[in-house]
């Protein structure tokens, strides 16, 4: 029998009784004489925690759904509160393990990357910080609470910032213009709340990493990351090598959208304007866009074929944008069912079908990995869970038609350049955030002159003209991961280079291609981010000479198209 997730079964856990009952698991787990009784407990453990996480991600999908929702607002309460002592429950688990005299055997059953994450994780809690975190989560819950009820007036209508991006990328530059403007107005009128809540999250994760004996909290994000093969300075030789090969190419790109667009100088309105003739948009509305995706899965592969019908017929997305719905686009597991679950913003934009293709792609994997019996490995690390979402909607160009029908052409120009375009800004990203967290005594203001000055490496073409709030570095007030999920935003540049990779592949062996795709989401976080990327036969990002060698197909690509005709 088929359950649909509005009939997902929601209890709220007992905290109380998960302590008492992982207490009990661990102490059996200490006293097993035998590694083959380690190995059952573990078992029990693995379900005491699929319970408890498959009820918090119900529950913020729900909240986040409607986040006016009164129930699911205390729900969401709850686990911010009780997430902090489950974690120290996990950090415990971890600790078992890693002491565990029958590691040998436990890591030939499981494998290494669950002992790799686990002594990573137990560097980043102590009971001393359970109060901070629990901080730390309100704090990241106020700043979507903040974004989510937005009512800008425009247009004669109340709308939230995913209703009004259609008008930001409107044919009339006007139109654009006066869109971009009442968004930042938003943010301008919120900067002493939205300066005050980060420069709380600041702090209080650098109180954390200073209870936990880290100088500052770069160290601490890199480790919560389960960062376990790279550290901050290959990430800066990445980070080089984008300044090097890839800015310039960004800048021929915009050059080439300044010579469409008919202007003197781009500026932050006509940013992700594209077109004289506008951006390509899908041609139907939602339930047309879900049809065609159907055809898409059922014709890329078998595997896609049922995985989209189990999504479709089991109502495991949440897609159109509504008031009072949680800005932006995620996809949760929801484990005791084994699903995943894809939540969206539609707005009419072609970003409906990136949503449909880069969530997909994240929940493919999922969908893909649910075989694995250790919790850890039904996805990867951040940094390696992009690459399958970015990779999908670069594997399923050949259906592009379905959707853009006369502009597909102009979609792909479109989405193509866009990926090189957004490298340097997640880059940007990256190095604010190690200022940030190496100086976090710097105040708003000195945050903002910050970011303004990366802009001006990172992003050298964009005019900010009169706008007050973007010339003094506020743009990134609308970056959630900024707040909510510090130095993740690395992850989608690193992603990005492993994606345009298969990009390439497809041009030259589909077949191939596909395989290789498939067999890295079956991998799912089974291996860390290196060796997951040499399982799906790719470039590393951080050797010398990857970024320059794929851009090349890139760029050639991209200039053989006559912009004119877009």
């Amino acid at each position: 029998m088929t359950i649909k997730f509005e009939e997902f079964n929601y209890a709220r856990p007992e905290i109380e009784q998960i302590t008492e009952q992982m207490e009990h698991l661990l102490k059996a787990f200490a006293e097993a004489d035998r590694p083959e009784n380690q190995l059952s407990v573990l078992e029990s453990i693995q379900e005491l925690r699929n319970e408890f996480e498959s009820m918090a991600a119900i529950a913020r999908i729900r909240h986040t759904i409607n986040t006016e929702d009164s129930f699911y607002k205390q729900e969401q309460e709850f686990f911010d509160q009780s997430t902090p002592i489950y974690q120290g429950l996990v950090s415990r688990y971890y600790t078992a393990l890693l002491e565990s005299p029958f590691r040998p055997f436990l890591e030939e059953q499981w494998g290494k990357q669950l002992f790799r994450i686990a002594e990573l994780t137990v560097k980043t809690f102590s009971p001393d910080i359970i109060e901070y975190l629990r901080r730390e989560n309100k704090l990241a819950s106020e700043y979507v609470k903040l974004t989510a009820s937005a009512q800008i007036s425009f247009d004669g209508k109340e709308l939230n910032l995913s209703q009004l991006t259609p008008y930001t990328l409107s044919t009339d530059r006007e139109i654009r213009k006066r869109a971009q403007d009442a968004k930042y107005a938003f943010f301008a009128e919120h900067e002493a709340q939205l300066d005050n809540i980060y420069d709380q999250l600041v702090k209080v994760r650098t109180e954390i990493a200073h209870k936990l004996g880290y100088a500052n909290f770069v160290e601490l994000g890199y480790a919560r990351m389960k960062r376990s093969d790279y550290d901050a300075a290959k990430v800066a030789v990445f980070r080089e090598q984008v300044r090097t090969h890839l800015v310039p190419l960004a800048s021929r790109i915009r050059e080439q959208q300044k010579q469409m667009l008919n202007v003197d100088q781009l500026t932050y309105y006509d940013d992700k304007y594209r077109f004289p003739t506008g951006n390509p948009v899908p041609k139907g509305n939602a339930e047309w866009i879900i049809e065609n995706g159907k055809q898409m899965y059922a014709e890329l592969s078998p595997e896609t074929d049922a995985f989209f019908r189990m999504m479709t017929e089991q109502g495991l997305m949440d897609l159109l944008s509504k008031p009072g719905k949680a800005v932006g686009g995620y996809c949760s597991y929801i484990k005791t069912h084994q699903v995943p679950f894809i939540f969206s913003n539609f707005n009419g934009t072609s970003g409906d079908i990136d949503v449909l293709t880069h969530e997909a792609g994240h929940a493919f994997q999922k969908y893909m990995s649910r075989h694995h019996q250790v919790s850890e490995y039904l996805h990867p690390t951040l940094d390696a869970c992009e690459i399958h979402s970015m990779s999908m909607e670069f594997l399923v160009w050949p259906w592009m038609e379905l959707f853009f029908q006369e502009d597909t052409q102009k979609y792909k120009y479109e989405h193509l350049s866009s990926a090189i375009l957004f490298i340097p800004y997640g880059t940007a990203v990256d190095e604010f955030q190690h200022f940030v967290y190496e100086h976090p005594e710097a105040t708003p203001a000195e945050r903002k002159a910050k970011w303004r000055e990366l802009e001006r490496v990172y992003r050298p073409d964009l005019d900010l003209e009169e706008n007050d709030l973007l010339n003094r570095g506020g743009y990134w007030f609308q970056q959630r991961h900024i707040f909510r999920s510090p130095f993740y935003y690395i992850d989608y540049t690193l992603a990005q280079i492993c994606a345009l990779q298969f990009w390439v592949r497809n041009q030259a062996d589909s077949k191939q291609a596909w395989g290789d795709y498939l067999h890295l989401c079956k991998e799912g976080g089974s291996r860390s981010f290196s060796e997951l990327v040499e399982v799906a036969a790719l470039r590393s990002p951080f050797t010398e000479g990857t970024v320059q060698s794929v851009i090349g197909d890139i760029g050639g690509w991209l200039d053989q198209v006559d912009i004119h005709s877009l």
